[in-house]
């Protein structure tokens, strides 16, 4: 992999640029330069954020200002520099792991029979399969306490829905490409439902409001 480099994102974000596309490996070093980021506590900085391949940083400008021409962001963009180069050489995150009780099928997977006929396996291969698998949190994304989920196995890979639909239950399991995630909200969707889960995953009053975390490791337990 290349080393990564930091590029302005206006003039109170910077982003951390890891890699390309979604790939384990550079995820998880996105996932660490995060958590070694976050670890510093650096002055002005507002939050971080990872994604699949890259970090965002907020932070106040006002915080980075000197006596020198550097602008707040090449000055932050300094202090950071030797994190993400120690952060990319191994640096680890503790983000825990959780269990989600899935119901699969019928009214709450309608598509598990799409899923399964794409895939050329029975129903109960297919979730065989995608409880089988142990996932971790590459992001959040697309709504408050959505996770996407790296570790989805192969067989399980299929094109989202050629029409999404204008209505997704909240707890909805779902198949999208290479990824599997829960929609934590009642949202249009385009992935391919395959069951349902009780848990809340996205709790305003909560603390974190957001069930799943970057990191988090991920095991889904069928009913």
């Amino acid at each position: 992999m290349n080393p990564p480099r930091i590029e302005a994102l206006g003039d109170c974000a910077l982003l951390i640029l890891c890699g390309d596309g979604i790939d384990a490996s550079i995820n998880a070093r996105a996932l660490a330069i995060a958590h070694t980021v976050e670890a510093a506590r650096l002055p002005g900085v507002l939050d971080v954020a990872p994604a699949y391949a890259s970090v965002c940083v907020r932070y106040e400008p006002g915080e980075w200002i000197g006596a020198d021409a550097q602008s707040p962001f090449e000055r932050l963009a300094g202090r950071l520099s030797p994190l993400v180069d120690n952060a990319a050489s191994g640096a680890a995150t503790a983000a825990g792991f959780i269990e989600i009780p899935v119901t699969y099928g019928g009214e709450s997977g309608p598509d598990l029979d799409a899923v399964a006929a794409h895939a050329r396996l029975s129903r109960e291969a297919v979730i065989a399969l995608h409880s089988g698998a142990d996932y971790r949190v590459a992001m959040l994304g697309f709504t408050p306490g959505f996770a996407y989920l790296l570790g989805l196995p192969a067989a399980l890979h299929m094109p989202r829905r050629a029409t999404p639909r204008t209505r997704v239950p909240a707890g909805s399991v779902a198949i999208g490409g290479a990824q599997t995630g829960v929609y934590p909200r009642e949202t249009p969707g385009g992935w391919h439902l395959i069951g349902r889960t009780t848990l809340d995953l996205f709790d305003p009053a909560r603390d974190p409001p957001a069930l799943l975390a970057p990191g988090m490791r991920v095991r889904f337990v069928a009913q």
